[in-house]
C-alpha cells in the first residue's frame, strides 16, 4: 500500500497543479472580461463600423431576437477576454508542460510558442484591417436592387469571429509546418518537392473556409503560401544550425 501510494503522488501532484493553472486561466479570463464588460457596445461598435459603413442610408444592423442586442455585445466582449487572455493562457499551459520538457526541447518549444502567439495575432489584424471591407463590399455590391441589405446582430458576430479565427489559425502555418518537420512526420526535401500540390491545397482551403468572392479566397491563399516558404525556410536553417552543432561532437 505504501509503494503503491508513492506511485500515486506524483499523479496527483499533476493533477492539483492542473487544476490550480485552469483555475488561474478562469480567473484571468474572467477579470479580463469583467474589465472589459463595460465597454460591450463600444467593441460592437468598433467591429461593425467597416460594413456600418458600407450600407445604404436607409439600411441597417437590426436584432431579429429580444435579447440579442444585449447578448451579441456581451459575446463578443467574452470572446475578446479570451483573445486578450491568450498570452497568460499559453504561459499556464507552458508552465504546466515545461518542467517534463528536456532542455534542447526547451529551446525549440519556447520560441515556436512565442510564434505562434505572435502569428495569432498578426492573423486576426490581417483579416480585420485587409480583408473585412473587401469581403463585406463583396456581399452589398452583389445585393438585388429590390433587396435592402440588411443583417442580424449576432449573424454578422458569427461572421465576423469566424473570419478572425480562420485567419487567425492559416496565419500558423509556418509554425506547424516546423513542428512537422522537428518531429520528422516530414522532411524539408519532400515539403520543397510537393510544393506545388502545397500551393493548389493553400487556394483550395482558402476557397472552402473564406466568404465567397475572389478577393478573400485570394488574401489568403497568398499569406498562406508566402507563410509556408516561410516555416520552409525556417526549418532549413534549423537542420542546417542542428547538424553544425553535432558535427564537433562526431569528430572529437
Amino acid at each position: 500500500m505504501t509503494a503503491q501510494h508513492e506511485q500515486d503522488m506524483p499523479l496527483m501532484s499533476h493533477f492539483v497543479e492542473l487544476r490550480s493553472r485552469l483555475i488561474r486561466i478562469f480567473i484571468a479570463v474572467i477579470a479580463v472580461f469583467l474589465a472589459l464588460v463595460g465597454f460591450s457596445r463600444q467593441l460592437y461598435d468598433y467591429i461593425s463600423n467597416p460594413l456600418v459603413a458600407l450600407l445604404p442610408s436607409e439600411a441597417s444592423i437590426i436584432a431579429t431576437d429580444v435579447t440579442s442586442g444585449f447578448l451579441a455585445p456581451i459575446k463578443l466582449t467574452f470572446f475578446v477576454a479570451l483573445f486578450v487572455s491568450v498570452p497568460f493562457i499559453l504561459a499556464q499551459i507552458w508552465g504546466f508542460v515545461a518542467p517534463g520538457l528536456y532542455k534542447h526541447e526547451k529551446k525549440i518549444a519556447l520560441p515556436l510558442l512565442l510564434s505562434a502567439i505572435v502569428l495569432f495575432y498578426v492573423g486576426v489584424a490581417f483579416a480585420y484591417f485587409v480583408v473585412l471591407v473587401p469581403a463585406l463590399k463583396f456581399f452589398v455590391m452583389f445585393s438585388p436592387d429590390n433587396v435592402l441589405p440588411m443583417t442580424d446582430i449576432d449573424s454578422y458576430l458569427s461572421f465576423v469571429v469566424k473570419l478572425f479565427l480562420v485567419f487567425g489559425v492559416m496565419f500558423e502555418i509556418p509554425v506547424a509546418t516546423l513542428i512537422l518537420v522537428i518531429m520528422r512526420l516530414v522532411s524539408v526535401q519532400s515539403l520543397a518537392a510537393k510544393r506545388r500540390y502545397i500551393i493548389v491545397g493553400c487556394f483550395a482551403i482558402a476557397a472552402i473556409v473564406t466568404p465567397p468572392d475572389g478577393a478573400s479566397m485570394v488574401m489568403l491563399a497568398v499569406p498562406m503560401v508566402l507563410l509556408f516558404e516561410f516555416g520552409l525556410l525556417m526549418a532549413k536553417l534549423l537542420i542546417k544550425e542542428a547538424h553544425t552543432d553535432q558535427t564537433p561532437a562526431l569528430h572529437e
